[in-house]
């Protein structure tokens, strides 16, 4: 069994999100989320006493995901407590302890087609897109970057990964070589994002020796963008044009893209492949934005005519 005293906090979450990277393909912003939640719990159990996951008990598990839940909506509570499960089956696998305190996590209940996706109105996309002007280097590299989340559904850690050898221009197709599923996918590259991208390219990317599309403009120039400017470009992108977005990420514009497919007469099959869900149950809360189909879903009522 590997001595307690071995491991400090940063090192021992370290391991973990490698763990995780290599045995469940967990994405950037996945593993971030997973090491400030982990990292949440032990200070708040250890504060900056030794660290030894031995003396962790039920209780406070319990607690710390009880107190998350005035905080947090209940898909970000899951979300805690999926991160707490998989540490500590890890910290099992590895002898550092022999807790199963995975099994003292609380079920967080969330209801899958509880919501409605968080997506832009179409006057909402239209004004966004609108107001991506400028023929700054970063001006076109953030009109890019929104039109590869919205025109492709995209997650921000996907757009930062992109290389310049994914684009294959001839068959006008992309390459996106990881996704959650831990598949790669072939995706057609709409006209606008194809421009979008070769304006960037030609007439606004540094130069650098770095292959990824999407590259710095200050700080470290030349090198690759990381999940969380995507993020930060979109925020501010939304921030910047006034518009009262029901969410400020990235992901606003994949549910953005998905809502209008489902609205153009795309099958959730269809819209599964582009978004790269493992299930189609994944993909179903976009049914809920069909309005015209469910309007024939509702049975008449007896005795009563239209």
């Amino acid at each position: 069994m590997t001595v307690p005293g071995q491991w400090t906090a940063d090192g021992l979450i370290a391991a973990y999100l490698r763990h995780q990277e290599r045995t469940r393909a967990s994405c950037e912003h996945t593993l971030r989320s997973y090491g400030r939640y982990v990292r949440q719990f032990l200070i708040g159990v250890f504060g900056n006493s030794p660290l030894d996951v031995r003396r962790l008990c039920a209780s406070d598990v319990v607690q710390f995901v009880s107190e998350r839940t005035a905080q947090y909506r209940p898909r970000t509570v899951k979300e805690v407590a999926t991160a707490l499960r998989l540490f500590f089956r890890f910290v099992r696998a590895m002898g550092i302890s022999d807790n199963r305190l995975d099994e003292a996590v609380p079920t967080i209940a969330g209801w899958r087609l509880a919501t409605l996706p968080r997506g832009l109105t179409e006057e909402q996309h239209q004004k966004l897109l609108s107001s991506l002007v400028g023929s700054t280097g970063c001006a076109r590299r953030d009109r890019a970057i929104i039109l590869s989340l919205s025109g492709l559904g995209l997650r921000a850690g996907e757009v930062a990964a992109l290389e310049l050898e994914d684009i294959d221009w001839r068959t006008g197709t992309i390459h996106v070589r990881t996704r959650k599923t831990g598949r790669g996918a072939i995706l057609p590259l709409d006209r606008e994002t194809g421009r979008a991208i070769v304006a960037y390219l030609r007439n606004g990317r540094p130069k650098a020796r770095d292959r990824h599309v999407f590259v710095l403009h200050r700080g470290t120039v030349g090198a690759a963008v990381s999940g969380s400017l995507v993020a930060r470009v979109v925020r501010e992108a939304l921030l910047r044009a006034g518009i009262a977005a029901p969410a400020y990420g990235a992901h606003v514009l994949r549910h953005t893209l998905a809502s209008r497919m489902v609205q153009a007469g795309a099958r959730l099959d269809e819209i599964a492949d582009v978004l790269g869900h493992r299930s189609l149950n994944t993909t179903a809360i976009y049914a809920k934005v069909d309005l015209a189909s469910l309007g024939d879903v509702p049975l008449p009522w007896p005795g009563v005519t239209s």
